[in-house]
Formats: C-alpha cells, structure tokens, sequence
C-alpha cells in the first residue's frame, strides 16, 4: 500500500512538473511577441494589404509611363512626317528652279535682239542686263537664295519698266514660295498673271498660285486657278502638273 502511494505522489509530482515546465513557454512567447494570435493575423494583412496596394500603384505608374511614351513616340513619328513633307516641297521646287536654269543661260548667252520663246527683248543697258545675270546667278549657280531676294528686289527699284520685270518677279515669287512666305509669293506671281499676258513665265504662276491655295486650305480658289492653267495652257507641262493636282484635291 506504501508502495502505491508512493508511485502515485512521484506520478502526481511529475505530472506537475510536466505542466509547470511547459506552461511559462506559452507565457514568455506571448510576452516577448506582446501580440496575440488574432494580433498577428490582422498585422499580417495589413502587410499584405499594403503590398498589394503598392504593387497597384507601381502597375498603374508603369502603365502611365508606356502611354506617355506611346504618344512620345506618336508626336515624334508626325513630326519626322512633317519634317518630310517640307524637305520634299523645298526639294521639287529647287528641283523646279533647275529645270527652268537652261532656258534662262540660253536666254543671257542668246546674240539675238529678242530671247527665243521668253518675249524679252535684251536690254541696250549693259548696267541693267549685268545686273538681272547677277541676280539669276544666284539662284541658278551659286545657290545662295537668301541673297537672291534682295538682289531681285533692287533690281525692280532700280529699272522700273524694265525687260526683264516679269521675270525678275517670278523668280521672287518662285524664292518666296520656297520660304512658305506665301503673301509674298501670291504677291508676284499675281503681278505676272495680271500684268504680263505674253510672259512664258506666266503658267507656271497659274499653277504656284493655285499651290499656295490648296496649301492654304481653299479649295475653291485652287480649283479655279488650276483649271485656268489647263484651260490657257492645254498641253503643256503646267497644264499636266495642274491635272495632277486637281486630282489630290
């Protein structure tokens, strides 16, 4: 019987150790987390809640930045479009202005009194035929086209009346046009159309006259012009490049 309970008290004390030893664990980790299990839970979502919120935003800042580069490039490709399309204007007119050097060195190497198919008479004044060569030259061989307008201009104040008027405004009207000075250029070659009837020049200012309209948006006024070159001009280079542009209205 002492025997048995003795076996019951160590069994009872040992029972109490087994408790006592595991029971401050649950304690000592609640006290150095200081959180409850629900406490810990509620702190993990909001980690998670505020991960993901920032994970949103950064989507959102990536996405504002893809469009913003989309319209970078967007603005970008319409203005190497624009860019283009003026390079090539410049280029067809300069293109033009050569077309045309031919007929204006024959016309200044030419020994007769009257220049074949211009309706110019050569001038008697050397001062004056010295200055429209100098003026052409410009344009025609060295290029130098800002220079040019003032040459032409002086020339016109120089020699009113003379031989060589209706030529010398439409080279200006042709070195405005390449300026997209289109005030200017309508201004000269209006001056050809209305006062020089005969000039040979004076197609060509039909048609630049109804390029500048279509450029300007009026439709109506460039239709005009372009149906006088093909009316007056049948046949003729102006006439076709008329056709052609009334076809891209």
């Amino acid at each position: 019987m002492l025997m048995k309970l003795s076996g019951l008290v160590i069994a009872i004390g040992f029972s109490t150790a087994v408790f006592a030893q595991g029971a401050p664990v649950v304690s000592v980790a609640n006290a150095q987390g200081n959180e409850t299990v629900q406490e810990r839970l509620d702190r993990l979502e909001r980690l998670l809640a505020g991960r993901n919120q920032g994970q949103g935003e950064m989507l959102e800042q990536l996405g504002r930045l893809q469009r913003e580069l989309s319209d970078l490039r967007g603005t970008s490709e319409e203005h190497a479009h624009q860019l283009n399309q003026i390079l090539q204007r410049q280029r067809d007119i300069y293109q033009e202005l050569d077309r045309l050097s031919q007929q204006i060195r024959q016309s200044a190497e030419a020994p007769a009194v009257t220049l074949p198919n211009s309706n110019v008479s050569y001038s008697d004044n050397e001062s004056e035929n010295v200055a429209y060569d100098r003026a052409v030259a410009l344009v025609l061989q060295e290029r130098q086209y800002e220079r040019a307008i003032p040459q032409f201009q002086a020339f016109l104040e120089n020699y009113p009346g003379s031989s060589y008027t209706s030529n010398a405004r439409y080279w200006l009207g042709q070195l405005f046009y390449a300026q997209e000075n289109y005030s200017e250029a309508k201004a000269n070659f209006t001056t050809v159309v209305r006062d020089f009837p005969e000039s040979n020049k004076r197609a060509d200012c039909l048609l630049k006259l109804g390029m500048i309209a279509a450029t300007e948006n009026n439709r109506s006024e460039a239709q005009r012009y372009f149906n006088q070159v093909r009316s007056e001009y049948a046949n003729s280079t102006e006439a076709e490049m008329a056709g052609r542009q009334l076809e891209n209205l």
